[in-house]
C-alpha cells in the first residue's frame, strides 16, 4: 500500500534483509520529505569499528528516544530495535528481495564503516542465510511477524521497480 497522505509519511521505519537498499530508499525519501535517516547500523556498531557492537541496552535506548521525535525516518535490519517504535510508526516498508540480489549490491558497495575483510566475508554469508536463519530478530520469519503485527500504513517492495515506484509516490504526494 503506498501513502495517500501525508500523515502517513510522519514516522517512516523501513526494514529487511542486508543489501536491499534501505539506506538508499531511506536517503530518497529524506530527501523528498527534507529529513535526515537515522541508519540503525550508526546506532549498534562503534563508530568506525562496523562489527563490533555497542551495549544493546544504550542502543535500544537511544532507539526509543528517537522514536519519540514528532518526525522521523529510520532503517535498519534488526527488528529488536525496530519493535521499540513500531507503536509510533505511521508507515512501515519491507524491502524483500532475492537473496542473490542483496548479495550483489553489498559486494557492488564492498567494506564500509572500517569493516575488515573477515567481517564483510561473513556478512555476506549472513545475508544469504536470510530465509533459512530464524534464531534471530534479523531473519525472514522475525520480519514477517513484524510486518504482520503492524496494523499501520504498511508495504512490501520486492523488486527495483517497486522501490522506484514508492519513491515517486511520495515524490508525487508531497508535490
Amino acid at each position: 500500500m503506498r501513502p495517500t497522505q501525508l500523515a502517513q509519511l510522519e514516522r517512516i521505519l523501513i526494514f529487511g534483509n542486508g543489501g536491499t537498499g534501505k539506506t538508499w530508499l531511506a536517503r530518497e525519501i529524506g530527501d523528498i520529505l527534507h529529513r535526515s535517516a537515522i541508519h540503525l547500523d550508526d546506532l549498534r556498531w562503534l563508530p568506525g569499528q562496523y562489527g563490533v557492537a555497542r551495549d544493546n541496552q544504550l542502543v535500544f535506548d537511544e532507539v526509543v528516544e528517537a522514536g519519540e521525535a514528532e518526525t522521523w525516518l529510520m532503517e535498519g535490519v534488526y527488528g529488536w530495535l525496530a519493535n521499540a517504535v513500531l507503536r509510533r510508526a505511521t508507515s512501515l516498508i519491507w524491502i524483500d528481495l532475492p537473496e542473490e540480489e542483496c548479495v550483489a549490491n553489498v559486494t557492488a558497495r564492498g567494506i564500509q564503516g572500517g569493516g575488515s575483510e573477515e567481517n564483510f566475508k561473513a556478512l555476506v554469508e549472513w545475508i544469504k542465510e536470510y530465509r533459512q536463519r530464524d534464531n534471530s530478530s534479523t531473519c525472514y520469519s522475525a520480519h514477517q511477524k513484524l510486518f504482520k503485527a503492524y496494523t499501520g500504513t504498511k508495504t512490501i517492495l520486492r523488486d527495483r521497480d517497486q522501490i522506484d515506484e514508492y519513491v515517486e509516490s511520495v515524490r508525487a504526494l508531497t508535490a
